[in-house]
């Protein structure tokens, strides 16, 4: 058994370098259609990203409407379906040797599931044990506690006995109110008003995947 027995990830920008390779490029697609005004830098979008956070930027910021929140959603189904993002180099050889040690693998984050599922069937050769997505009610998304709360119930666990890791703020927050040690994913974060927050706030502020692996007992 791994010294730690549970890891909790978040999915992108943590594990798959997604949100320049997918994310962006379809805002953009999506903003051409709807507002053509738009043209955010990929820091810009980041930045907005981190605050005040994706659902703002399309309600507070962009005012769309249900219907333009609908193609929105389309032109990002669209690009998630048809392309995979790479994952970041190391990561699928520390995640095969921490399961094989015998940790279990759980992931809450805003993707969906079934895009998750598929980018560790390709580049992992395995699945998680349990998906926490986008397809949640919003309530239960992150930042809400749900999903580590119910990782703990399902497994028998207690909070120290899970790490959870993300570069952003939800998985943060959720950890804050689960009693969950936190790790910064600074490896998917090049934007600085960004990572000076998240390295500010972590128990963890890592650089490197290469700096996981002690955390996991490896």
């Amino acid at each position: 058994m791994a010294c730690l027995p549970c890891l909790v990830l978040d999915h992108d920008d943590t594990v798959v370098a997604s949100t320049p390779t997918i994310h962006y490029p379809a805002f953009l697609d999506a903003m051409r259609i709807l507002r053509p005004e738009v043209n955010w830098s990929l820091q810009e979008y980041v930045l907005y990203n981190f605050e005040p956070g994706f659902e703002a930027i399309c309600r507070e910021m962009l005012h769309l409407t249900d219907e333009e929140m609908l193609v929105e959603q389309k032109v990002w189904k669209q690009w998630t379906s048809t392309h995979v993002p790479p994952m970041f180099p190391g990561m699928a050889e520390l995640l095969r040797r921490y399961r094989d040690a015998g940790g279990i693998i759980c992931v809450a984050s805003h993707s969906s599931e079934e895009m998750i599922r598929r980018d560790y069937r390709i580049h992992c050769g395995f699945e998680p044990e349990l998906v926490f997505g986008w397809d949640l009610p919003p309530a239960k998304r992150k930042p809400a506690p749900y999903a580590l709360k119910e990782i703990m119930r399902h497994y028998g666990l207690a909070p120290n006995e899970l790490l959870m890791v993300d570069d952003l703020k939800p998985g943060w927050q959720m950890a804050q109110r689960c009693g969950v040690p936190f790790a910064f994913a600074g490896w998917g974060c090049e934007v600085q008003p960004v990572r000076a927050f998240m390295k500010k706030h972590s128990a963890h502020p890592l650089d490197a995947i290469a700096q996981l692996a002690p955390l996991l007992g490896l």
